[in-house]
């Protein structure tokens, strides 16, 4: 082959190879990447059968019942340990405070580049969880659900959008990112099954109806 022809291919796929790099750069995030992968459709499903339905009760309830945000490692609490998972190229400093790097929020589908900006959300809310069987637990149960780093039940995201979800269960709120909604809803009947969550009816029925879309 003449070499002209040869340089002009070689050009040719440095050009596509370039082109191929970009359109992944500009790609959204993958939503799911931040929290740990909850369990299946057909397995919450399976779950979801098990729980208790029974009417909340919020009796004696106070968010300092849940030690949260104690320390991981070294300098590093709850908080900081879930911001530097869940975001990009995070840079901290000998505080564990994150100084720079990049979140995705997958519940709004915002990105972020202040770690002010974003909130740690309980996926199941320490307040629903009162409501449905803490309210019997130990301290340092409670204290084990609020920082709970191998269920999928912390992550970072906007925080003016986790402020807006408050307390309330899948039946009042879902994440406006509508294919984060199975991965949500899959991670919430998981965290309930596992430390023996009760559930409402209106919850479990808005949990079947969305797994069944799952």
């Amino acid at each position: 082959m003449p070499k002209f022809y040869a340089r002009r291919r070689l050009s040719i796929l440095a050009a596509f190879t370039g082109l191929i790099a970009s359109v992944a750069l500009f790609q959204a995030p993958t939503a799911s990447a931040a929290l740990p992968t909850p369990v299946s459709a057909a397995t919450a499903r399976s779950y979801l059968a098990t729980l208790t339905v029974a009417t909340e009760d919020r009796t004696g309830y106070d968010r300092d019942l849940f030690n949260h945000w104690i320390t991981i490692s070294g300098t590093c609490n709850t908080r900081e340990t879930v911001l530097k998972r869940d975001g990009s190229n995070v840079v901290t400093d000998s505080a564990c405070a994150s100084t720079s790097g990049s979140w995705y929020s997958p519940y709004d589908g915002a990105t972020w580049t202040a770690a002010s900006d974003l909130d740690i959300d309980h996926l199941v809310p320490l307040a629903e969880a009162w409501d449905s069987g803490a309210d019997a637990w130990t301290s340092s149960k409670r204290q084990s659900f609020a920082n709970d780093l191998t269920r999928p039940q912390l992550i970072a995201v906007t925080d003016n959008v986790n402020q807006a979800k408050g307390d309330q269960d899948p039946a009042t709120w879902m994440p406006s990112v509508t294919s984060y909604r199975c991965t949500y809803v899959r991670a919430w009947v998981q965290v309930k099954y596992y430390y023996g969550l009760s559930v409402d009816s209106a919850e479990k029925s808005a949990l079947t109806s969305y797994l069944s879309g799952c």
